[in-house]
């Protein structure tokens, strides 16, 4: 639900600040965010340091790929609807399954794969759009599926070692690696600019409505990193696909008060539609966690 939160706040700063700008820049604020939680964590976990070298960088790589995985889904919401963009998450719990089957021998029940299968299949028909023609988006399917890979493949670094070693030590050289994910950025001159401007020119805007966004997606994330500790790493996603569910939703309440934010198809077909993907998405959860 926070990240679909996250989700259309992620749609409104693209649509105001960065439609004509490099997303890439947005990135910068999200890796801010982690550097200012790193000394809360140190003084409640002061053992954080205490990690050796091999196991930093590689915790550090995975905050590195979540960071890039974010830079496919930002561009892919330059030129889509957060209603269209978002069902291709549904791609993240697949990849979660053969990645966590062949690395970590993860194996789902019979019961727990039919849950996942329709928490994907439910999350997926929020997107169709029945009797409209179009051409096969290439580009947003590209960024996505690529998005989906590089995030599973975080998503399990970060499990391996949350498991090993402790969760918020983990969570900690994360965050050191999206810190240096930002640091890189800033790094070079184009972004850098772009990122001067847009502060002296937004300031206000860009830091109340970028801080609060980045808490909203701060709070998805940790509690969806959290759930790995209990449960296999492809049930996680896979439930955190109702993300598109939740997308659609707060897209209808836009919609019905704040139009000029989110426009919603609300006849009655897709009404229907929505309703029926949400029984299967709630059925899957029921599957999942019987």
């Amino acid at each position: 639900m926070l990240w679909a939160i996250s989700v259309h706040f992620d749609k409104y700063l693209v649509e105001r600040f960065f439609k004509q700008s490099n997303v890439a820049v947005l990135l910068v604020f999200t890796a801010f965010v982690g550097l200012l939680m790193l000394p809360f964590i140190w003084f409640f976990e002061p053992s954080v340091v205490s990690l050796d070298v091999e196991r930093i960088a590689i915790i550090a790589a995975s905050g590195i790929l979540y960071m890039g995985a974010m830079l496919f889904y930002l561009r892919a919401l330059q030129s889509e609807e957060a209603s269209v963009v978002a069902p291709f998450f549904q791609s993240s719990p697949l990849f979660g399954y053969v990645l966590a089957y062949f690395v970590l021998g993860e194996k789902l029940s019979a019961m727990q794969m039919a849950g996942g299968l329709l928490i994907i299949v439910g999350a997926s028909v929020v997107s169709v759009r029945f009797g409209e023609r179009g051409a096969f988006k290439l580009r947003l399917a590209a960024l996505m599926l690529a998005c989906g890979f590089v995030l599973a493949l975080a998503t399990l670094i970060f499990k391996v070692f949350a498991v090993e070693v402790a969760f918020w030590t983990t969570t900690f050289w994360m965050f050191v690696g999206e810190a240096i994910f930002g640091s890189v950025l800033l790094s070079v001159s184009s972004y850098r600019n772009e990122f001067i401007r847009l502060m002296r020119t937004n300031t206000a805007a860009l830091l109340s409505i970028n801080a609060s966004n980045e808490l909203i997606n701060l709070g998805g994330g940790l509690g969806n990193r959290y759930a790995l500790l209990f449960a296999p790493l492809s049930l996680v996603q896979a439930i955190g696909s109702t993300t598109t569910i939740f997308v659609f939703l707060f897209g209808v309440v836009l919609s019905l008060f704040v139009p000029h934010l989110g426009r919603e198809n609300l006849s009655g077909r897709e009404l229907a539609q929505k309703g029926i993907a949400a029984l299967c998405v709630a059925a899957g959860v029921a599957l999942i966690t019987h």
